[in-house]
C-alpha cells in the first residue's frame, strides 16, 4: 500500500538514497526543501490521496513541486544511478502530481536503467518536494571525479534550474577549490551564476557532510531569488579511485624541501607500491650509507629519510641532503641544489657547517668510497648470477627467497651509487674548470658549460650506446631483408615474435640484442613494468619506428666519436676521467637492471603461486602491496581487507601517473593543478646543454614512452625524462630536450655519442611546448628557442 513518510522518519536506506541523503542533511541542519517520501508508489497513486498530499504542500506554501525517484540502491555507496530514473519538475496541481507519480515509477522499467544496473531494479519510492526558485543551482564533488583527488573540489553552477546543467544544455560556470579552500580554477561566462560569498557557503557546507559522511560526496544545491542556499541531494561518489594517498610514506619534516629532480630520471612516472617497498627502498638505503660514510648520520634510520614516495611518484629529500653539503669540502649549499635541481634551491635552509677538520676527513672518506668502487663494481656479476629466480609452489618460501634477494639489491644499489658519484666528481670537477676558463677569458658560464658538454662525447664502450648501436643494427638487418615491409606493417608483437624465431640475419641479431640486453627496458626498476625481452609488443614498436628510419638514407648523420680536442692535457685528462666515470655509471645501471630483472621475474612468480592457490583474485594483484603486507598475503590468515585496499589502490595507478609537480616542494608534495601558460612571450625555456649542436625542427611532446611511439624522423624529442627505454628513438629524433637531467643523465650521455643536440633541466619544457611547435634546439648554450613558421630553416 502508497504511503508517506515523513524526513525525520527515514533513518536508514530502506526507502533510498536519495531519501537517506535528504534525512541526513536535515538532521546535520542543513536547508533541505519541505517535503515527503512516498514509499511503494508502483500502482500509482488515486485522485483523492494526489489531492491530499498536493493540499497539504500548498497550505506550507511549498508549491510547485518536484517528484523524484528514491530507489532501492540509487545514490548509495556503488552506484549513483544518477540522471537513470525520470525527474518531474513544475507539478502544480493535483492532477499534474498523479501524472508524474507514473512518470517516475514507470521509469523503472525503461531500457536505459536495466542496462546500467546490469540487473532488476529493486523496489522505488519517491521523494515530494517544493521545488526551489532557483536563481542559480549546480552540483558539487568534494573530490575530483575526473583526476580522483581528494584534495580538489569541484563545482559547476548554472543561472536558473539545475535541469540544464544534468541534460547539458547549459555550460556552467566551472570552480576548483584547493584543501584551503582557495579558488585555483574559475571558469566563468560574462555573468557569473554565483558570487563569492556563495561559493564559500557551498565549499563550506560541502566540507560539514565529508566530515559527517566520512567519505568523498556528490552534492546538489540551489540559491534561491532571495539568496537562500537549498540542499537538493547528498549521495557518495561512486566513480573516485582509491585514494592517491593511501601509500604515502611518512613525511620526514613539515618543512623539508622534497624535488622529483635527479631521482624522476631513475624513476620518472607512478610506481605500484611494491616498487616503492624494493626500489624505493633500496635507492633510500644506498643513500643513506653513502651519508653514514661521509659522518653525515651516524647510521642507516627506518626509510624514507632520504626518499620520499607521495601519491605514487619518488622525491628525494633535499634537507635531509644538505647534511652532506654542509659536512664536507667544497660542496656549499648553492652547489649541492645546482647539482640536484639546476638552480639554487632558494627554499632549502643551510645546516650548520662542520669544523674544517671533520669536513676535510669527511671528504677524504667520502671521496674514497667513490674513488674505489672498481672491486665492488667488477664484484657484481658474480654476485648477481649467484641469486636465482624463486620457482618454488611455497610462496612462504618464494617470499623469503624475494627478502633475500631485496638485501642483495640493496648491496647493488649502493655500488651503482657509488659508481655515479665517481663519474659525478669527474664530470663536476671539468664543469668548473671549464667555467672558469670560459670567465677568465671574458665569456659566460654557460659557455663553459657548453665546453665540458664537448669534452664529455666521445666516450667508448658506454653501455647504453652500445646497447643502441647493436639495436640499430637489428633495425638496418630487418630493412635490408625483402619483407621489411611485413614487419612494420604488421602488429608490432606478432613482428617481434615471429622475428625471435627466424633463422634470418635479423633473427639472428634480434636474439642476440635480447640476451645481452633482454633485462632492460622502460622504467627498469619497477617490478611491474615488463623488460624488452618480456615486452615484445613495445619493443616490436620502437623497432617498426626505427625500421623505417634505417631504410630513408637522410634520417640520420653519423655521430662524431673523437675525443681530439686542442684543450690542454690537465683538461683533456680530466675529459678522459669524466668520460670513464659515465663509462662506468652506466654499466652499473645494466647490472642494477640486470638485478631488478630477476626481481620482477621472482615477484610474477609469487603473484602467480597466490592467484592460483586463491589467495588472491589475479596474479597482478601482487604488485599492490609493500613487502610487510605481503608477509599477510602469503600466511594463513584471512587477508579479505588487504585484497580490497589492494583492488583500490590499482584503481588509483592510472590517476597517480598523470599528477604533475613542482619541481621543488615545501613539505608534503602536491600536484600541479594549473599547467604554466604557454603564451607567445614564452619565446625562450632556458635549460642545461648537454648535447652539441644546433638544429630547427618540430617538437614532438612525449610524456610517457606509450605517447614517444608517435615520433617521427626528423622531429625534436620533448620529454619529462629519458631512461633506457627511450633511446631507441634517439636514432630517428634530431634532437632531445626534457624537463629534468643533467649532464652525465642517461639521455644526455646517449644523446652525446649519437651527435644529438640535447638541453636538459628546462623544468618546463613539456608544459610550455606543443607537438607541432617548431623550435630551434641550442645545445651549446642551452636554450630552446620557438620559430615561427618563416623562421625556421
Amino acid at each position: 500500500m502508497t504511503t508517506t513518510v515523513e524526513f525525520d522518519d527515514v533513518v536508514d536506506e530502506r526507502f533510498g538514497g536519495k531519501a537517506a541523503g535528504l534525512a541526513r542533511l536535515r538532521r546535520l541542519g542543513f536547508p533541505v526543501p519541505a517535503g515527503f517520501v512516498v514509499a511503494d508508489p508502483a500502482d500509482g497513486i488515486s485522485d483523492e490521496v494526489a489531492e491530499r498530499w498536493f493540499a497539504r504542500m500548498r497550505d506550507l506554501g511549498a508549491t510547485p513541486l518536484a517528484v523524484r525517484s528514491s530507489a532501492l540502491g540509487e545514490d548509495g555507496g556503488e552506484l549513483s544511478f544518477a540522471g537513470q530514473y525520470d525527474t518531474v519538475l513544475g507539478v502544480g496541481t493535483a492532477d499534474d502530481l498523479v501524472r508524474a507519480v507514473q512518470t517516475c515509477t514507470a521509469s523503472t522499467g525503461s531500457h536505459r536503467v536495466t542496462a546500467y544496473a546490469g540487473r532488476d531494479v529493486a523496489a522505488m519510492h519517491l521523494v515530494v518536494q517544493q521545488m526551489v526558485d532557483a536563481r542559480a543551482a549546480g552540483v558539487v564533488f568534494s573530490a575530483d571525479p575526473a583526476t580522483g583527488r581528494r584534495d580538489l573540489m569541484v563545482i559547476d553552477a548554472v543561472a536558473g534550474l539545475g535541469d540544464t546543467l544534468v541534460d547539458g544544455t547549459a555550460s556552467p560556470d566551472h570552480f576548483v577549490l584547493d584543501a584551503h579552500g582557495d579558488c585555483v580554477i574559475r571558469e566563468v561566462g560574462a555573468d557569473p551564476a554565483i558570487s563569492v560569498d556563495e561559493l564559500r557557503a557551498i565549499h563550506e557546507g560541502a566540507i560539514r557532510a565529508v566530515d559527517h559522511w566520512g567519505r568523498p560526496m556528490d552534492l546538489e544545491w540551489a540559491i534561491d531569488r532571495d539568496g537562500q542556499l537549498w540542499w537538493l541531494q547528498a549521495r557518495p561518489i561512486t566513480t573516485l579511485p582509491g585514494a592517491l594517498d593511501a601509500m604515502d610514506s611518512p613525511l620526514a619534516g613539515d618543512d623539508h624541501v622534497y624535488t622529483r629532480c635527479n631521482i624522476g630520471e631513475m624513476m620518472p612516472g607512478a610506481y605500484c607500491p611494491l616498487t616503492a617497498a624494493v626500489s624505493g627502498f633500496a635507492i633510500d638505503y644506498a643513500m643513506q650509507m653513502t651519508q653514514v660514510v661521509a659522518r653525515a648520520q651516524p647510521r642507516y634510520e627506518s626509510p624514507w629519510r632520504q626518499v620520499g614516495y607521495f601519491q605514487g611518484h619518488m622525491f628525494l629529500n633535499l634537507t635531509e641532503g644538505t647534511a652532506l653539503s654542509a659536512g664536507i669540502l667544497g660542496n656549499s649549499l648553492e652547489q649541492f641544489s645546482m647539482s640536484v635541481c639546476g638552480r639554487v634551491v632558494e627554499e632549502l635552509v643551510p645546516k650548520p657547517p662542520q669544523p674544517f677538520v671533520r669536513r676535510l676527513v669527511n671528504t677524504v672518506l667520502l671521496t674514497g668510497f667513490a674513488l674505489s668502487a672498481g672491486p665492488a663494481i667488477r664484484r657484481l656479476g658474480d654476485q648477481i648470477a649467484g641469486f636465482d629466480v624463486p620457482d618454488a609452489d611455497d610462496p612462504r618460501e618464494v617470499l623469503r627467497q624475494l627478502d633475500d634477494g631485496v638485501d642483495l639489491f640493496c648491496e647493488v644499489m649502493v655500488t651503482h651509487v657509488r659508481s655515479s658519484s665517481r663519474a659525478a666528481v669527474a664530470a663536476n670537477v671539468l664543469e668548473s674548470v671549464m667555467i672558469r676558463r670560459a670567465v677568465a677569458g671574458g665569456g659566460h658560464e654557460d659557455e663553459g658549460r657548453a665546453a665540458a658538454s664537448r669534452l664529455m662525447a666521445g666516450a667508448t664502450d658506454v653501455e647504453s650506446a652500445v646497447m643502441l648501436a647493436e639495436l640499430d643494427e637489428v633495425a638496418r638487418a630487418i630493412a635490408a631483408d625483402p619483407s621489411a615491409g611485413d614487419f612494420t606493417v604488421s602488429e608490432p608483437g606478432a613482428a617481434v615474435t615471429r622475428l625471435r624465431t627466424s633463422t634470418g640475419v635479423a633473427g639472428v641479431a634480434l636474439r642476440g640484442f635480447l640476451h645481452r640486453h633482454g633485462h632492460r627496458g622502460y622504467r627498469e626498476l619497477c617490478m611491474r613494468d615488463p623488460s624488452w625481452g618480456e615486452d615484445p609488443q613495445g619493443l616490436g614498436t620502437m623497432l617498426q619506428v626505427m625500421v623505417r628510419a634505417a631504410s630513408d638514407p637522410v634520417a640520420r648523420r653519423a655521430a662524431p666519436r673523437s675525443d681530439q680536442t686542442d684543450d690542454p692535457p690537465p683538461v683533456r685528462l680530466l675529459a678522459r676521467l669524466a668520460r670513464g666515470g659515465a663509462r662506468g655509471r652506466e654499466e652499473t645501471k645494466s647490472k642494477l637492471a640486470a638485478m631488478a630483472h630477476s626481481l620482477k621475474l621472482g615477484y610474477r612468480h609469487l603473484g602467480q603461486v597466490l592467484a592460483r592457490t586463491g589467495r588472491l583474485p589475479d596474479a597482478d594483484l601482487v604488485y599492490f602491496f609493500d613487502r610487510d603486507e605481503l608477509r599477510r598475503v602469503v600466511g594463513p590468515d584471512d587477508i579479505t581487507d588487504l585484497v580490497q585496499a589492494g583492488l583500490r589502490r590499482r584503481s588509483a595507478l592510472p590517476y597517480q601517473e598523470a599528477l604533475e609537480f613542482d619541481d621543488v616542494s615545501v613539505g608534503r608534495p602536491t600536484p600541479l593543478v594549473v599547467r604554466p601558460p604557454n603564451g607567445v612571450d614564452d619565446s625562450e625555456i632556458v635549460g642545461r646543454p648537454a648535447g652539441r649542436g644546433c638544429v630547427d625542427g618540430v617538437v614532438r611532446v612525449a610524456k610517457s614512452i606509450a605517447e614517444a611511439r608517435d615520433v617521427r624522423v626528423g622531429e625534436i624529442l620533448v620529454a619529462p625524462v629519458t631512461d633506457v627505454g627511450w633511446t631507441p628513438y634517439f636514432t630517428v629524433i634530431a634532437a632531445l630536450v626534457t624537463d629534468i637531467g643533467s649532464s652525465v643523465s642517461h639521455g644526455a650521455v646517449v644523446a652525446r655519442e649519437y651527435g644529438l643536440p640535447c638541453v636538459v633541466n628546462t623544468l618546463v619544457a613539456t608544459r610550455t611546448l606543443r607537438t607541432g611547435d617548431r623550435v630551434r634546439v641550442d645545445g651549446d648554450r642551452g636554450v630552446v628557442t620557438r620559430l615561427s613558421d618563416g623562421t625556421a630553416a
